[in-house]
């Protein structure tokens, strides 16, 4: 396993006060060290009383840069942009800015595996832990994906493996992160309202290699160019043809040349769970997994909530549930997953994307398209050239009606909406269990 540095300097201030924050106030005090917390916001009163009791400092509602007289290092939420003002004035005054992240794998001394990408993270993720609990290995899955990383620490089974989810705005505050295993994906465009431009992003997201020493291994997509990625582990690859490590070929998945399975026993459904199939298997055999174990793991694993989740089969109609598709290129691949007859509910707060490319995959699956959010104008523009009808329904309880009278039996009701839910929920998984109450309301 890759040596970890020692922490940095205290006092530390930890900035932002949702999980992960809470999660890394309580670590860095249960060391001893001094801990001063603040959020933009007035946190609860059980995050109050939470923080209190653990010895931290609660300084809520300030953004002055005094926040800042006596601290060393901040610890910064990832939801706080490196342009915030605090943020800005800590790196002129030489303070250290670290993430969650960095913070949570320093502490952790287990064998490491970090996976990032655009699109079906928390699906692979999942996938790997499945795959190690089918070989009867200890893992614990964390990060992005729920567990705040710092959480973990003085709770695990020395053996177990951590397997990690890593946004791009957690990437983007690492120095040192050298994970043992880290693996890419895909890259395609996504939250440009807080990186400016795709370049930011992307190097953000290859942040998860730069580090790595000789013996690690980093497992990437074989058709991206990926030459400058920085590091310097062993590369494994995934993809389709005869090159790449794990090797999909007519309709069979190879590793290293020997046959693995036939791609149709994989559970999930749709190409692109076939390439997140792809990667978790590539990671777990590179690091000497039994095949068989992962072969049964393909074959049993259903996904995650959120993600093409199939709720129910109402008269003929299935209604899948895709809320975690908040960008482009999720939605696009949820779209294909359907040969035809896709009602398709889209649109949510805005981040910027361009909905031009969902056009096709709409003109080719959907009979219909029914509009919520803050976006709706800018998708409605993006697809009136499909010539498939669009419903400006405005919100997600109209949107379901509207689908559900236009559709027949054979149809999907698909909620993928290609945004984020800030302008109408609190989160995705909020937009989500709303879609299921309201198919529970047909059964």
């Amino acid at each position: 396993m890759i040596e970890r540095p020692p922490l940095p300097p205290g006092p530390f201030l930890v900035l932002g006060l949702a999980r992960s924050g809470v999660a890394a106030a309580r670590a860095l005090t249960d060391r001893g060290q001094r801990v001063v917390a603040t959020d933009a916001r007035t946190v609860s009163d059980e995050v109050r009383a939470a923080l209190l009791a653990m010895g931290a400092e609660v300084r809520d509602g300030e953004a002055g840069a005094d926040l800042l007289d006596d601290i060393a290092t901040v610890v910064k939420s990832p939801g706080v942009p490196r342009e915030a003002p605090l943020v800005a004035t800590a790196l002129i005054q030489g303070v250290e800015v670290i993430g969650e992240l960095e913070l949570g794998w320093r502490l952790l001394e287990n064998e490491f595996i970090a996976l990032t990408g655009s699109n079906g993270k928390t699906t692979t993720v999942e996938l790997i832990g499945h795959i190690h609990r089918t070989a009867g290995l200890p893992v614990t899955v964390a990060g992005n994906v729920g567990t705040a990383l710092t959480s973990l620490p003085g709770t695990l089974d020395p053996d177990a493996v951590v397997v990690c989810e890593a946004s791009s705005f957690q990437l983007e505050d690492t120095f040192a992160f050298a994970p043992d295993a880290a693996v890419l994906l895909n890259l395609a465009e996504d939250h440009l309202d807080r990186h400016g431009t795709f370049e930011n992003y992307r190097a953000a997201k290859l942040a998860v290699f730069a580090h790595q020493p000789p013996g690690a291994l980093a497992v990437v997509p074989a058709g991206l160019a990926l030459d400058d990625a920085g590091g310097a582990a062993t590369r494994i690859t995934f993809g389709d043809g005869a090159g790449p490590d794990l090797a999909h070929r007519d309709g069979t998945l190879y590793w290293r040349g020997e046959r693995l399975l036939a791609a149709a026993e994989i559970r999930l459904r749709g190409p692109h769970n076939r390439e997140n199939a792809m990667a978790a298997a590539g990671v777990c055999l590179a690091r000497g997994l039994d095949p068989a174990a992962v072969r049964e793991a393909l074959r049993t694993f259903t996904g995650v909530a959120h993600r093409l989740e199939e709720i129910a089969t109402v008269g003929g109609v299935a209604f899948v549930n895709d809320s975690k598709a908040t960008n482009v290129a999720s939605a696009e691949v949820a779209i294909r997953s359907f040969e035809r007859g896709v009602h398709l509910i889209a649109g949510g707060s805005e981040k910027g994307s361009d909905f031009a490319p969902l056009a096709e995959p709409v003109k080719a699956r959907c009979e219909g398209v029914y509009l919520i959010g803050e976006t709706a104008p800018r998708l409605h523009a993006a697809l009136t050239s499909t010539g498939v009808p669009i419903d400006d329904a405005q919100n997600l309880e109209r949107a379901f009606a509207h689908a559900v009278a236009a559709a027949g039996p054979g149809d999907v009701v698909l909620l993928s909406p290609a945004c984020a839910s800030y302008d109408q929920y609190r989160s995705y998984e909020e937009r989500g269990e709303h879609f299921r109450d309201l198919v529970a309301q047909l059964t």
